[in-house]
């Protein structure tokens, strides 16, 4: 090992951070799913999950075990190849996009090499990302064709009519964060948004002069609840009308990839709307005395889950529940003392204030869906070509003009 090392330490460290990676972002997705049954069920007036482990956190361990263990059945006139390749290249292709995030400015040093906060950085990172997104479509076009069944098949042909329609207005969408940030790089484009306009409000895309990218976020964030196939824009897996669309002869783990997919790009859709129109890791608070003590939040809130999680553990009705969350109280005070330390705590800010607005876009995912009714398929087309396209289009135009207003 220590000679792999010493022979190829870039690569080493590569495989570390996709390692690293891969395993917080299959969790997160696994809780992903905990959260949104959770959030909805409070929306709806249930319980949602509290049976496996306290408030039901064992709920995800439960769920895989279960696809684990499912009967797996093929149809017997499905092209197999195709038919086990759909899922594969679903899940495969919305990791891959998580690469390319930056999830802060911080380097860190791994076996004698200086690494950022990220997997890969391309001066071209938001072509390469549309490139492998927009891919996706294969993934739900194939699993409906190779099942040999109508009802997936409509769900793929569906799916593929609403993707590539909505891939326009969202490509279209992002032309005016381009024009001023001058580069095809997230990282640049997250520089680009430094500063306060009044010395107050951050100098993010949505807010940033000459153009502020408000028609161009509204557009985007609504072509990407439609290019993941998520509610009110869920028309490939309608139920009343497909039984469950292009996925409906998939079980057991096969079944389970398709989600892994829509949640992962959930995440990348979220992380893309936070660096090109909120400022990615910038605070959103300026650094100033009275604002000081906001390089402490993160610490604040930990300690603060912290207390809660031992309090309810101890009111807790289970015994499980009286270990377990106490337990997790611990580790986060302990995560809180760590991150309160000088050194940590300059490097964590990044991080944490990236992770945050990520959260309340996935947060506005679930809420979505938890309260909007499904669209009607022709709504939907004409909500893309009618209405998304022109509008991105016209916001290109106005942010061109403005610049070059500006300039003058």
């Amino acid at each position: 090992m220590s000679n792999l090392v010493a022979q190829h330490p870039v690569l080493v460290v590569a495989v570390i951070k996709i390692a690293v990676l891969m395993f917080l972002l299959l969790t997160a997705l696994a809780y992903l799913t905990w959260f949104e049954r959770k959030v909805v069920a409070h929306i709806q007036s249930r319980w949602g999950p509290y049976r496996a482990g306290p408030h039901g956190l064992l709920q995800p361990l439960a769920d895989g075990l279960k696809f684990l263990f499912k009967e797996d059945v093929t149809p017997s006139g499905a092209d197999r190849f195709v038919y086990y390749l759909a899922p594969f290249l679903t899940l495969s292709l919305s990791l891959t996009a998580i690469a390319l995030i930056p999830f802060g400015p911080g380097e860190f040093k791994l076996f004698g090499q200086r690494t950022s906060l990220g997997i890969a950085n391309l001066n071209i990172g938001l072509l390469f990302l549309f490139a492998i997104t927009s891919l996706g479509v294969y993934g739900v076009a194939l699993a409906g064709w190779s099942s040999n069944s109508k009802y997936p098949l409509l769900g793929g042909l569906r799916s593929s009519a609403q993707m590539v329609s909505y891939e326009l207005a969202l490509t279209m969408s992002v032309v005016g964060v381009l024009l001023l940030a001058g580069s095809f790089n997230l990282r640049e484009i997250i520089a680009a948004q430094q500063g306060f306009l009044w010395g107050w409000l951050p100098r993010w895309n949505i807010f940033a002069s000459p153009m502020p990218q408000v028609i161009g976020f509204s557009c985007f964030f609504t072509a990407a609840i439609a290019e993941t196939n998520r509610l009110p824009f869920d028309l490939p897996e309608a139920e009343g009308e497909l039984v469950a669309g292009f996925h409906t002869e998939y079980a057991s783990f096969k079944f389970a990839m398709f989600f892994m997919g829509e949640y992962a790009s959930m995440i990348t859709v979220s992380c893309l709307a936070t660096i090109l129109f909120f400022g990615g890791w910038l605070s959103p608070f300026p650094q100033i005395g009275a604002l000081a003590w906001m390089r402490y939040l993160p610490t604040a809130l930990l300690a603060a889950g912290s207390a809660w999680l031992v309090w309810d553990g101890i009111r807790y009705e289970t015994l499980l529940g009286k270990i377990v969350l106490p337990v997790l109280g611990v580790v986060l005070a302990g995560l809180a003392v760590l991150i309160a330390l000088p050194g940590a705590n300059d490097f964590i800010q990044g991080p944490f204030w990236f992770l945050a607005k990520v959260f309340i876009f996935l947060f506005i995912y679930v809420w979505v869906r938890g309260t909007l009714p499904r669209f009607r398929y022709d709504q939907l087309m004409a909500v893309g070509w009618k209405l998304l396209l022109p509008a991105s289009l016209a916001n290109i135009v106005l942010t061109s003009f403005a610049i070059v207003v500006g300039k003058r």
